[in-house]
This record gives structure tokens, C-alpha cells and sequence, in this order.
């Protein structure tokens, strides 16, 4: 037994006052104490001037992707050694970052799964889904999971069963990352998508869906998804989200994505984006600086209408969503004006409940893996501590060794 002690504790839930000394034996949490407690004799103490709490939980990531301009479009013709490589260096990036657990939402031929299954020292858990489902040239098509019929769909849904996926994505509607993709329609008609998530249930799976338009929204929401990444609101007049959309939402327990967690100082260094991306912003009336603050604004009504938001990054999928920036959407829900301890809640037990893991991880909690992380100072009164680890324990094994 190995006791972890810091004089300022998160436990996944709340702030923890006077701190905590963590007990782990093997890979699992067997003790939360005040952080004043007298360990056995002969029981170790790593002892940090910090905040001690659970690892971070990215609930959108691309593994196969770098996040480089252009990179998750290359999957498409990469060498099955150069993607594995690739989701190599993105665990190891997430892990460095205080990021124990992802959900991989799109790869291509199933190349995560085996890091998932015979995971290396060091190496954050993954949920994962395979290849996203989509339309002939929409959405992600590269990815390999293009389906051209209900046959197609239901066949698609029990292959990705038969290879051991933990979940379904959809591409309900278009994205900005495949032009001609529809940013306002939907890519699937209603009934469509409810035939995947009909399959995908009687196959023990749930169903996430990519949408931006909020006709791919409504779309979704109609099928019975489980949850929905992105959740622009995209239309004619630019990204609008109802109060009554925000309200159906919330009623029907849909867990909500909106995929934030962007560098801000990255942003300001892109050039400018590619036609095909521009065309898209102007059509549906975007810019740029009005988007994200938007995206603030309707995230703080998320919460008031009670919608569940899990925070993701979409992480590889752009050079502001690096592999890491976990904290960076936690942060951003702190900035839409949840409670710190709301938002910390969200990126830990919330996000590892809505990955299906909330009785594995997430959580300072006897029986839950030691997935911890060490983070400089008083996070409670500095948040932006978030994104200085000082230690990461991935399965009780420090990742500093």
C-alpha cells in the first residue's frame, strides 16, 4: 500500500476541506482520509504542497489525429504503422496533461482498439467507437464508414458490435472539416438514425451523435441518442439555441458535448482558414471571435436549462485542440459561468459516468481505479492550475515513475 497526501483535495464531487491522504494497493483506491492521517507504519507517503484529485476525463478525442492542419483527413490514406504511432504519441500527450481516461470518437479500422485492450505503461484508458457512421462523401467519410442505405447502416452497426466497440457515432449533420459536408441540413433522416440507434441497442451499445445544425439536432434528438457532440445550433442566421430546444434536451437526460477546450494563443497564430472552411463560415453567418463568445453565452444555458454537458475537445481534430486540452474545457465551463467545483465535477465523475466508467474512475472513492492527478497550488482559488500537473497516477503507477 502506497498512501498519496496533499493538504487540498477534489474527490470528483466537491472540494474536500483540509485535504486528503489517498491509500492505493495495486490499481485501486482503498482508503480517502483528512489529509492529517497517521498511516500505517510501514505504509509509504508521497507527500505534495498541491491539490490532489482524479484524473481528467477527455470525452471527445481523435487519437489517430495530431491536430495539424489537415491531419485527420490524412488518416484516410495513412499506413497502419503511422496511425498506430500517431495514437501512441496522442496518449502519451493526454497522460502528461492529467488526462487518465478518453473516448475516442472516430478512428479508422478500429486502430484504437488495441492500445484499449493491452493498454502500455502510462497509457490513459479508452472508451472508443471505431470508425464514425456517415454518408457516401459526408462527414468523415475518409474514416472508412460510409453507408449508402438502412442495409449499409444496420450492417455497419453490427459489424462495429462484432469488433468490440463501446459505443456508436453518427454524423448526423455535415462538418466544417469536409467541405460539401451539409453544415444546416441533416445527413440522415430521422428514421435512419433511429434504425442505428434500434441495432446499436440490441447490441448492448449506446449512440452518440455529431451534429452542428439544429436540424441535425432535432434529428437526433428524435432518434433517441444518447448523446450529442458539438450542438452548434448552426442555421441560416448564424448558431441559434432555442430555450425550447435547451428544455426538450434536458427532458429527454441527452448528454451534451460542446466540444470547447481551444488555445487561444494557437487561434491567434492560425492563418487564415482554408476556402472550404470559409465558404462554410459564410454562409451560416459566422465569425470567428462572435462564435466562441457565443459558445459561452449558450453553454452557461445549458446548465440553466439543466441540459447534461460533458466536456470534451474533440482533441487531434484542429491545431487549437491539442491533445491535452482537457483542462482547457473544463476551464471554459468555469468561464460560461459554472461554479468551479460544477465545472471540475463535469470533467471527472460526470465524464467518466457519461463514458459508462462512473464505477471504475472519476472519483476519489475506495474501489475506483487510482487514476489521480497532482496539480500545482490551491486549485480552488487559482483553476488555472488545472493545466500544471505536477504527478499523474494512471492505475496506481505514477506516471513520473
Amino acid at each position: 500500500m502506497h498512501a498519496w497526501r496533499a493538504p487540498r483535495a477534489f474527490d470528483g464531487h466537491r472540494f474536500l476541506a483540509g485535504g486528503a491522504t489517498v491509500l492505493v494497493e495495486g490499481d485501486r483506491i482503498v482508503g480517502v482520509e483528512p489529509a492529517h492521517f497517521a498511516v500505517p507504519h510501514d505504509c509509504p507517503v508521497t507527500t505534495y504542497d498541491a491539490t490532489l484529485m482524479p484524473g481528467l476525463v477527455d470525452a471527445h478525442v481523435h487519437l489517430v489525429s495530431d491536430g495539424s492542419v489537415g491531419a485527420l483527413e490524412r488518416v484516410g490514406v495513412q499506413g497502419d504503422d503511422e496511425i498506430d504511432a500517431q495514437v501512441a504519441r496522442s496518449l502519451a500527450a493526454q497522460a502528461a496533461a492529467g488526462v487518465t481516461t478518453v473516448r475516442d470518437l472516430g478512428d479508422r479500422d478500429y486502430r484504437t482498439l488495441p492500445f484499449r485492450d493491452a493498454p502500455g505503461p502510462g497509457t490513459p484508458r479508452i472508451v472508443a467507437s471505431g470508425p464514425p457512421l456517415t454518408t457516401p462523401g459526408g462527414h468523415c467519410h475518409y474514416l472508412g464508414g460510409a453507408a449508402a442505405s438502412d442495409d449499409d447502416l444496420r450492417a455497419a452497426v453490427i459489424e462495429h458490435a462484432e469488433r468490440g466497440v463501446d459505443l456508436v457515432k453518427v454524423m448526423a449533420g455535415g462538418g466544417f472539416l469536409t467541405p460539401g459536408s451539409d453544415m444546416i441540413g441533416a445527413q440522415f433522416a430521422v428514421e435512419a438514425l433511429r434504425l442505428v440507434v434500434d441495432t446499436a441497442y440490441g447490441l448492448g451499445l449506446p449512440v452518440l451523435a455529431h451534429a452542428h445544425s439544429v436540424v441535425a439536432i432535432e434529428v437526433a434528438l428524435d432518434a433517441g441518442v444518447d448523446g450529442i457532440e458539438h450542438f452548434t445550433g448552426v442555421t441560416e442566421n448564424g448558431a441559434v439555441l432555442s430555450d425550447d430546444l435547451l428544455e426538450r434536451t434536458a427532458a429527454a437526460g441527452v448528454a451534451v458535448d460542446p466540444t470547447m477546450g481551444n488555445d487561444p494563443a494557437v487561434l491567434a497564430m492560425l492563418p487564415t482558414p482554408p476556402p472550404a472552411i470559409l465558404e462554410i463560415m459564410a454562409r451560416v453567418g459566422l465569425d470567428i471571435e462572435a462564435f466562441f463568445a457565443q459558445r459561452y453565452v449558450d453553454v452557461g444555458r445549458m446548465r440553466a436549462h439543466g441540459v447534461r454537458v460533458v466536456p470534451g475537445v474533440d482533441a487531434g481534430a484542429a491545431p487549437t485542440k491539442a491533445h491535452g486540452n482537457a483542462w482547457r474545457a473544463v476551464l471554459d465551463l468555469a468561464t460560461a459561468g459554472w461554479p468551479l467545483d460544477e465545472a471540475l465535477a463535469a470533467g471527472t465523475s460526470g465524464a467518466a459516468d457519461a463514458c459508462g466508467l462512473g464505477a471504475e474512475t472519476g472519483a476519489l472513492r475506495p474501489g475506483l481505479a487510482a487514476d489521480l492527478l497532482v496539480v500545482e497550488g490551491d486549485l480552488a482559488a487559482d483553476p488555472a492550475a488545472l493545466g500544471r500537473p505536477l504527478d499523474v497516477l494512471l492505475r496506481g503507477s505514477p506516471l513520473s515513475g
